[in-house]
């Protein structure tokens, strides 16, 4: 079989004739020294590289069908950040030579055990719709999420939420998504991942005890957020709070928020 290399796969992820990562080999002894000026094959029976290609190729898929093939490349990380599933930050990294500076997209992989395939990949979607209002748009405040992000992700089918239901305010400091049903994002998310089954290929493990601690946790403590000044408060579940400085009622940050 003959390698194939990062370009050349990224570039043709809807080929069904490349539907799984065995197409992709990294050559052994001698044969893995590039020449000058080629590209460098990945062994993707390696988990990172297998993980990363995954993403890398999402990001592709993404980007041609949902946003016109717009969006710049750019850093995707895996990053734990404390009830995120993900995050976007803008400039975030730089060529050490200064000639380039990248943004950076981040998706928690604390979540994906008890996340589907689709549901993290919206994430990775939630993400690169902030990345288009940052390259074509105008930004909010950091960690906001106004209207014209809101109509950006209406246009992916992507419904912002701050509940991540139906019904939850679209804009504010921490604001979810839930998938519209039969929506572009729902019809290419299936499109993708009939074609590449193994897009996100590894989850994290864990004890049942730790499961059950988590579960205990978020069941007895609810954060909740001001829609106006962001303050934040935690108290139980269901309870009505307002902001003492703004005397307005709080949301509740769910915990699939993200403050990228």
């Amino acid at each position: 079989m003959q390698p194939i290399d990062e370009t050349v796969y990224l570039s043709s992820i809807f080929d069904k004739r490349r539907s799984t990562f065995d197409d992709v080999v990294v050559p052994i002894g001698d044969e893995a020294q590039p020449e000058p000026g080629s590209s460098v094959s990945y062994d993707t029976t390696d988990p990172t590289s297998r993980t990363y290609f995954g993403l890398s190729g999402a990001y592709v898929f993404f980007n041609e069908r949902l946003f016109s093939a717009r969006l710049p490349p750019c850093l995707i990380t895996l990053q734990r950040k404390n009830r995120a599933y993900g995050y976007f930050a803008g400039d975030r990294f730089g060529a050490r030579d200064g000639t380039e500076i990248i943004d950076e997209i981040a998706l928690n992989p604390s979540f994906f055990a008890e996340c589907s395939v689709e549901d993290t990949l919206s994430t990775l979607v939630h993400e690169m719709a902030h990345l288009q209002q940052k390259h074509f748009g105008a930004p909010p405040r950091r960690g906001y999420h106004n209207r014209e992000w809101a109509g950006m992700m209406r246009a992916v089918g992507l419904i912002p939420s701050t509940s991540g239901e139906p019904g939850g305010k679209e804009t504010g400091q921490r604001v979810s998504h839930y998938i519209e049903p039969g929506g572009r994002f729902a019809q290419v998310c299936a499109e993708l991942v009939d074609l590449r089954g193994d897009t996100v290929p590894y989850v994290e493990l864990g004890s049942e005890l730790e499961r059950e601690t988590r579960e205990r946790k978020a069941a007895s403590k609810t954060k909740y957020t001001c829609p106006a000044c962001g303050a934040n408060a935690w108290a139980k579940p269901e309870i009505a709070l307002d902001c003492g400085a703004c005397k307005r009622p709080m949301d509740v940050a769910p915990a699939n928020g993200t403050s990228g």
